[in-house]
């Protein structure tokens, strides 16, 4: 008692209390409070390290017995001038509450070596850096707090660059995607180093161009690696090995004796090897000094330290399938984590090794290794019959070089058997030896491998290639590159080129330092480089950062491959007709039907075309992720769903125009284009229910197009350079593609998507032509004949007339008996009454078009004829009859003028969409009212604009019973207003005539959005939008020859609209603004330390 009395009274805190000096038994025990107190502060350690008070007698030393070191920090462990822990605002003094030594120091003037430690730890925190790790006096250059703010000079070189972020915390988490706002100074270092501010900087607060890795800072504990670091040799680092000493051989050390263990009268000899005394060692340190915590293993290698299991139970790594985690782990002692080898189940149905969990108790215990609970050798029982089956037919792979079998868990010793007395029964022969080789006779002298040309190379390592692909076909399944890769991998690591070696591990292994090769194709066709220009970049950004960011041509060149139609293997059922059934086909010539069509007359154009099942086939290929998504957002089952799927297309063409260029050369062709292309709308699914018949299943959408009128829905399909109104070339060139179409309609595509084949059927629309294509490819008269609809029978009187009431009466079907009629002429008539007959039709129609009205059309024809309404206003033409030409141009100049000043509208020579929706706004009406004299014919205007632009939504929308359905129910009776004030007010101009796209407007939007649901989707704005594209391509891919130079357009106006790199576009959006502010950095005047070309950035 009088000891335990001693023993607590020294661990009393001295105070100046006069409590202090009362006997122990007098004391109240909630005098210890304050004891406790400071024992609640201590920091907590993992189980094994136990606390300094714990572990060893608190002998009052005097502070002369020392060493001086020791003695200086055991002294004054507050003070700034001597102990290492003397910082002023120390964590001693945080966590003891600002109280000073003498009220929390013993007899033995000793502190807690808990807050020692943890003092010691914060100090190597702030002396490291808070992203890479490495000593911030190693690095040259000032260190910054991670928790400040951006400087001047840093935060205007940012903004300059396109970063507006105005502290370090929110630019490391844009840079190094780390969020350091809920940093602790206990557990991360507060600074960051020289190095990787260049990094920020060099990214311009966006991205990293240097592959950093950040170190995962964890709190401190008994085993932390900053604290007790293993002090590594010279020769660890370099990676060799070290010599041994030559001398006398020393006596070998006598190993510790053996200990009893009464419980099962063995000794521990039988259990574990003996270790040489010299492991046994410790050093212990002076008097009045804890001992130094050691540094502990994982708990997995210090228990195969005493199972020793690694040569007799096999690792989980043999297993030739990729089984569940959850199998695996059910198969794996929970001790040695190795392939259950004799099992036996616990008390608690945990499974481990006989022999594991027998020296697992011996050691620890007897408790389960995995829930702790009782455990003894005893309990142990066999597992279940059924288990034992499952875990005996486990497949595991022959670890033979030579051999590969997979073999079952309970044949698998006996089969490693058989290969070793294999190899004892063949190792008679021993290899030649080096002076068996022929040696070199003399003569010219041995060449390098390196000076050899290409075929000299060839014909020195025939023998070696040969082996490597005979062991690449044995082995690696033909992979020859995989081979060779490894082998000038491992070369490398012998040689100590260990950053070379990284580099091409990456490469190897798919994770390039650099960027992906699809993202650097995304961001060479989306800022449409050509080949020197990319290539003068990526030599550019190496040169710079000197690491490879963006892949070379050719790795562009075998990415887009996977992109383009004729990589991906389909089939269609039935085959089609007239159609090879050959999948890899890529970009061929449009003129395949020529000879057949315009008797063999010379061809004075050049086209290039995908063929239009292939080039289906990669459009939904590239939907994949999509149609999936689809799938899962609809609750449908993905291997249940593998036929029924309708795809819905939607055909363009147009012409480009004039698109004459100064380069390329070839035979002489018009300067003309026109486009062919496809958009897919749609991806529906028919779903029948449990008992219903197929006719009656339920189509669900899986997959609509989100911007069906945007330049990056609309796959290019044909390229040509004619003129549009040609119309024997339209029919040579698109002849082959209606046939092709037709076929399609006809038959079903077979097509991997999901990993699972699916069955598609097409549905084509063409709705996206123009009047002017509408007519030519259906063979009907030009826009300014008698017969002014495409859509109906009327002629233009009929439709001055009636501009309301007429239904939609054309079809391709119809047009093709009629031109029979044309040709033919049964009936013997007129030039006159024939024309009448056929309504209009006077050539071949020869592509299948949808009788639609194209809304983009539709609104540059309008606001054409309300700008010639404007012009006969501000002239009052109303009142004149026959004005002369010199005035109608001078009322055009007046409205020029006028929009010039108010609508910032610049005159066009024609008109387009821009300026025609800036035209039919009120706003334009307003400035056109000012030069109106009379005030009548202002409100006449003012009421006209107003009804069309309740009218126009109806067209324009892409889904208009959804988003206008106030304006498509009160449609009919706006048309019939409209009508009434053409007919009354301005019947100057619409007596017995109407433009083309005025009838359609007044006459047939209803029928068409209740036939078709809407006019705006399929309208060709999508194929207008892309002639800026094809002319910027053009520019892109200049090239001598005109053929080459269209495949390239054509080849890169298909990446541009794939939603694969749109994707990747969309991911690495600010890496062009990165680039430039990279290559051109914008710096401060007499801002040194922010210059990016300063020695050492």
């Amino acid at each position: 008692m009088a000891v335990e009395r001693g023993s607590v009274q020294a661990e009393q805190p001295e105070t100046d209390c006069p409590r202090s000096s009362m006997p122990d038994e007098l004391q109240h025990p909630y005098l210890k409070f304050s004891h406790w107190k400071f024992k609640l502060f201590r920091v907590r350690s993992t189980d094994e390290d136990t606390m300094a008070s714990e572990t060893a007698p608190r002998i009052a030393a005097p502070p002369e017995v020392l060493p001086a070191p020791a003695a200086a920090a055991a002294i004054d462990p507050w003070s700034g001038e001597e102990g290492h822990l003397g910082l002023p605002g120390s964590v001693m003094k945080l966590c003891l509450g600002g109280k000073s030594k003498e009220n929390v120091e013993g007899p033995g003037h000793r502190v807690d070596r808990k807050l020692q430690e943890m003092d010691l730890h914060m100090e190597k925190l702030r002396c490291l850096c808070r992203l890479c790790g490495s000593a911030l006096r190693k690095v040259k250059g000032p260190e910054r707090a991670v928790q400040g703010g951006l400087g001047e000079s840093c935060r205007h070189a940012l903004s300059r660059m396109g970063c507006k972020f105005t502290t370090w915390p929110d630019v490391i988490h844009k840079v190094f995607k780390v969020d350091v706002t809920g940093d602790l100074e206990s557990v991360h270092p507060p600074s960051f180093c020289q190095r990787c501010w260049m990094t920020v900087m060099r990214g311009g607060g966006f991205c990293s161009f240097t592959p950093l890795r950040v170190p995962e800072w964890t709190p401190h504990s008994a085993l932390c690696s900053l604290c007790h670091a293993r002090k590594t040799s010279s020769f660890q680092r370099l990676g060799r090995k070290r010599k041994k000493k030559r001398g006398p051989s020393r006596g070998k050390t006598l190993a510790k004796r053996c200990k009893w263990d009464p419980s099962d009268g063995t000794s521990s000899s039988d259990r574990r090897p003996l270790r040489p005394v010299s492991q046994h060692r410790h050093h212990h340190p002076g008097p009045g000094l804890q001992p130094q915590a050691s540094t502990r293993r994982p708990r997995e290698h210090r228990v195969q330290g005493f199972t020793h299991c690694q040569r007799d139970h096999l690792g989980t790594r043999l297993l030739s399938e990729q089984l569940p985690v959850d199998l695996v782990r059910s198969v794996t002692c929970q001790v040695c984590h190795h392939l259950l080898s004799e099992p036996v189940q616990a008390p608690c149905r945990h499974v481990f090794c006989h022999g594991c969990i027998v020296r697992y108790c011996r050691a620890l215990g007897p408790y389960c290794p995995a829930c702790s609970q009782p455990c003894s050798a005893l309990d142990l029982t066999a597992p279940a019959n059924v288990f034992l089956a499952l875990l005996n037919s486990l497949p595991l792979r022959c670890p033979t070089r030579t051999c590969g079998e997979q073999v079952r868990l309970d044949g698998f010793r006996a089969h490693c058997e058989a290969h070793q007395r294999e190899d004892e029964g063949g190792r008679g022969t021993p290899p030649p030896a080096c002076d068996d080789l022929t040696p070199n006779k003399g003569g010219r002298p041995r060449q390098h491998l390196l000076s050899l040309t290409r075929r000299a190379q060839k014909h020195r390592l025939r023998g070696l290639r040969c082996e490597v692909n005979q062991f690449a076909e044995k082995e690696e399944g033909g992979d020859v590159k995989a081979v060779c890769l490894t082998l000038f991998l491992l070369a490398l690591r012998s040689n100590n080129e260990h950053r070379k070696a990284d580099e091409l591990e990456a490469i190897m292994q798919a994770r390039c330092f650099g960027l992906n090769a699809a993202v650097c194709l995304a961001i060479r066709v989306n800022t449409f480089l050509s080949c020197s220009q990319y290539h003068k970049m990526y030599r550019t950004v190496k040169a710079t950062s000197g690491r490879q960011i963006f892949q070379p041509l050719h790795a562009l060149r075998a990415a887009e491959k996977e992109l383009l139609p004729g990589f991906h293997a389909f089939e269609w059922q039935p085959a089609l007709a007239s159609v090879s059934p050959s999948c890899h086909v890529g970009i061929i010539d449009g003129l395949s039907g020529w000879a057949a069509s315009v008797d063999d007359a010379p061809a004075d154009t050049i086209t290039r075309r995908f063929r239009y099942d292939v080039a289906l086939a990669s459009a939904l290929k590239d939907l994949e992720e999509d149609i999936m998504d689809g799938l899962r957002q609809q609750g449908l089952e993905d291997s249940a769903c593998t036929e029924g799927f309708s795809v819905m297309i939607k055909e363009s063409c147009d012409g480009m125009g004039d698109v004459s260029e100064k380069h390329g050369g070839g035979p002489a062709v018009p300067e003309k284009a026109v486009r062919f292309s496809f958009t897919v709308m749609s991806v529906s699914l028919r779903v029948a229910d449990d008992g219903e018949e197929a006719g009656n299943a339920e189509e669900v959408i899986i997959f609509q197009e989100p911007k069906p009128n945007s330049e990056l829905s609309c796959k290019p399909l044909c390229l040509m350079f004619v003129d549009e109104s040609d119309h024997e070339t339209l029919t040579a060139v698109l002849g082959p593609v209606s046939a092709e179409r037709s076929a399609i309609k006809r038959s079903r595509l077979i097509l991997s998507i999901g990993g699972l084949s699916r069955l598609f059927s097409f549905r084509f629309r063409g709705s996206g032509y123009d009047e002017k294509m509408v007519r030519d490819v259906e063979g009907m008269e030009a826009s300014g004949s008698t017969y002014v609809c495409t859509l109906c029978d009327s002629t233009r009187a009929d439709a001055a007339r009636n501009m309301v009431l007429h239904s939609v009466t054309r079809s391709h079907q119809e047009n093709l008996e009629r031109y029979e009629t044309w040709r033919t002429n049964p009936f013997s008539e007129s030039a006159d009454e024939l024309r009448d007959r056929v309504k209009g039709i006077s050539a071949k129609p020869f592509l299948e078009t949808h009788p639609t009205l194209d809304a983009l059309h539709c609104d540059i024809g309008n606001a054409t004829e309300f700008y010639k309404i404007f012009q006969d206003e501000i002239g009052e033409v109303f009142q004149k009859t026959n004005p002369s030409r010199e005035e109608r141009r001078s009322w055009r100049a007046a409205l020029d003028k006028q929009l010039r000043k108010t609508m910032k509208l610049k005159p066009v020579m024609r008109m387009n969409g821009n300026y025609a929706r800036k035209l039919m706004s009120v706003e334009a009406v307003e400035a056109v009212c000012e030069l109106v004299p009379s005030e009548s014919r202002r409100q006449a205007l003012r009421q006209l604009m107003e009804i069309y632009l309740e009218m126009k939504p109806v067209w324009r929308a892409t889904s208009p019973a959804t988003e206008c359905p106030d304006q498509l129910c009160r449609y009919s009776f706006n048309s019939q207003r409209f009508a009434d004030l053409l007919a009354s007010t301005f019947s100057y101009r619409y007596n017995g005539k109407i433009t083309n796209y005025l009838h359609k407007t007044l006459a047939h939007v209803p029928e068409i959005i209740e036939r078709d649901g809407s006019i705006g989707a399929w309208a060709s704005e999508g194929n207008e939008s892309a002639n800026k594209l094809f002319r910027r391509f053009r520019k892109m891919n200049a090239r001598q020859s005109k053929v080459f130079e269209l495949e390239d357009v054509l080849k890169h106006h298909w990446l541009y609209t794939s939603k694969y790199l749109q994707k990747y576009m969309e991911a690495h959006k600010d890496s062009a603004k990165v680039l430039n502010a990279c290559f051109e950095p914008a710096v401060a005047e007499g801002d040194v330390d922010m210059c990016l070309d300063a020695p050492g950035f």
